[in-house]
């Protein structure tokens, strides 16, 4: 089965992986984020034990580690050479930078801001790195975005620096779901899914806000992927938006605009699901040959690939 967004073609490959299958993936198992690493691995992050899954590109199971209840958001960054997973919790709130291999090297707390002291909840959903490869200082920042609505900049080492809360550029947040620097373009910007007023705001390395886009494109977008001039915007509601080095749409991959209307989204089984079409898409990733990997929020997880056929 073919899908197409503007001339961009792919090639649909229904259930390309599965989580572990025990009790925990099919009591919950929600897959919510997918990278892929220098080596050409795909890394699942799902809601079961265990959380994080290494694949081939044809979806053979490599190995896994790791129990994250909360398994949400996650990103890999490289840092001389080694890769690193940065990994959110939204159930225990960790926000953890791991090895490969599982072992964490650094963890962030709560920042120190007034909303928490009073009694503001915190509940991270995803997070990212101005990478020195790409000319940045390292300065993380973190999304807390089923909580107060809050993106938090740390430096390299964990320090919390400051706050965004959207009033300095389009407005505020509301669910601020992923975060991603986008390097498209000559200088870095970090892009914040602003899931809940249905746009994406787009700031500076230093947090000075520079655009908003997409408010007569999203319904619900999730995070962010890029891809020689291309951006993918998985939304929640059925669908993956692909926009062109301009931030305008290409088209839509999967489209499925009533999933969330058939009783029980997002956590359908898998005969009210249809190849050729998305539910709950809540992760996406290119890969290093512009094919696509999307994860959805379904208990027992649902991992699709779109291979490239255009090039």
């Amino acid at each position: 089965m073919i899908v197409q967004a503007g001339n961009y073609q792919y090639e649909w490959e229904d259930n390309w992986a599965a989580i572990v299958d025990n009790e925990s993936g099919r009591t919950n198992g929600r897959t919510h984020g997918i990278q892929e690493t220098s080596s050409g691995e795909i890394v699942v992050f799902c809601q079961a034990e265990p959380s994080v899954l290494f694949f081939n590109k044809q979806g053979k199971l490599l190995r896994s580690w790791g129990t994250y209840p909360g398994a949400h958001g996650m990103t890999i960054t490289v840092e001389d050479g080694i890769d690193y997973l940065w990994l959110t919790d939204e159930t225990t709130g960790l926000v953890v930078k791991a090895n490969l291999d599982g072992t964490a090297t650094l963890s962030l707390s709560r920042p120190n801001h007034e909303v928490y002291s009073a009694g503001g909840r915190y509940i991270p959903t995803w997070a990212a790195v101005n990478e020195e490869r790409f000319g940045g200082n390292g300065d993380i920042w973190t999304a807390d975005g089923y909580g107060s609505n809050l993106v938090h900049r740390y430096s390299k080492t964990g320090e919390y620096i400051s706050t965004l809360d959207g009033l300095t550029g389009a407005g505020r947040f509301a669910c601020p779901h992923g975060i991603f620097f986008d390097n498209r373009k000559s200088e870095s910007r970090l892009l914040v899914a602003d899931r809940g007023n249905h746009r994406v705001q787009a700031f500076a390395t230093d947090g000075q806000f520079v655009e908003s886009f997409g408010d007569d494109i999203f319904v619900h977008p999730d995070c962010f992927s890029t891809y020689d001039g291309l951006l993918l915007v998985p939304e929640l509601y059925g669908r993956v938006a692909l926009l062109d080095e301009k931030n305008e749409l290409i088209g839509y991959l999967g489209r499925n605009d009533s999933a969330h209307s058939i009783p029980g989204w997002p956590n359908l089984s898998a005969d009210q699901l249809s190849p050729g079409l998305f539910s709950s898409p809540h992760g996406g990733t290119f890969d290093s040959q512009g094919s696509i990997y999307i994860v959805e929020w379904i208990v027992g997880g649902r991992i699709t690939k779109l291979t490239n056929v255009v090039g």
